[in-house]
C-alpha cells in the first residue's frame, strides 16, 4: 500500500509531453497512475523509447524487455536504438524526469543507490548517467530502511551514485525538495504529521510556509 502511495504522488509530478524514466522496482509502477489527459513518453536504457505497461500473461516477448528485465509492451510509434544510442539521450539532456529508488539520500541531494551491503550487486547501471543527465530527479523511496532507521541522512555514508543530483524525494510519509539551503518539507501524507516526518529524517528538515496534504 505505501508503494502504491508513493508511486501515485510522483505520478501527479508528471507533466503532458515529457520523456521519462522509470527505474526498476517501485518506480515502475508510476506508470499505472498517470494523471487522465497526460501523455508521456517512457524510455528504457536498453533501448527503447514509447514503452508500454509491462506485458499480460500470454502477450510477452522474449525479446522485448526493460532495464529490469521484465517483458513489456510497446505504443504505436515506438522505436528501438542500441544502448549507446540510448544513452546520448540521456547524456544528451533530452529525458525530462528520472525516477529512481534509493539507499540513501541527503540534504545535498548526493544520492547512494547501487550497493547493497554485504550483497551482490550487477553494478551502477545506467543509474549514474541517468541522474546526472536528465532534467529533473526524483526519488521514490520508503521513509525508513526496514530496521526503522532514516534513509534521508545529514550525509550519504554509502558509495555515492551521483553528487547533488537529486530535486525531489517523494515517500509514503512525505513529499521533500531539495534545494541550495537544504531539505524543505512540502507536503505530508494524510493522517502523517509534520513531527513524524521529522522524527524519522535524520537530516533537518524546513517547513513550507504553504505546506499541503497528499
Amino acid at each position: 500500500m505505501s508503494k502504491e502511495k508513493i508511486a501515485r504522488r510522483v505520478a501527479r509530478d508528471l507533466r503532458d509531453g515529457d520523456v521519462v524514466n522509470l527505474g526498476i522496482g517501485l518506480p515502475t509502477m508510476v506508470a499505472d497512475y498517470v494523471p487522465e489527459g497526460i501523455e508521456i513518453t517512457l524510455q528504457s536504457e536498453n533501448g527503447i523509447l514509447g514503452m508500454g505497461p509491462l506485458a499480460g500473461e500470454g502477450l510477452a516477448n522474449k525479446y522485448l524487455i526493460n532495464s529490469g528485465g521484465q517483458n513489456v509492451t510497446v505504443l504505436r510509434g515506438a522505436s528501438y536504438f542500441d544502448s549507446a544510442f540510448s544513452f546520448a539521450i540521456i547524456r544528451g539532456g533530452h529525458v525530462d524526469m528520472t525516477v529512481l529508488g534509493a539507499l540513501q539520500v541527503d540534504e545535498k541531494g548526493n544520492l547512494a543507490s547501487h550497493i547493497v551491503p554485504g550483497k551482490m550487486v550487477p553494478g551502477m547501471g545506467g543509474a549514474m548517467d541517468l541522474v546526472t543527465g536528465s532534467k529533473k530527479v526524483v526519488i521514490a523511496m520508503t521513509h525508513t530502511a526496514k530496521d526503522g532507521s532514516p534513509k534521508i541522512l545529514k550525509s550519504i555514508n554509502l558509495p555515492a551514485t551521483a553528487i547533488h543530483a537529486v530535486d525531489e524525494i517523494v515517500t509514503e510519509l512525505a513529499v521533500i525538495e531539495v534545494t541550495d539551503d537544504g531539505l524543505v518539507l512540502k507536503e505530508v501524507a494524510e493522517g502523517v504529521s509534520v513531527d513524524e516526518v521529522i522524527a524519522k529524517t535524520e537530516a533537518p528538515l524546513k517547513v513550507a510556509d504553504d505546506l499541503k496534504t497528499f
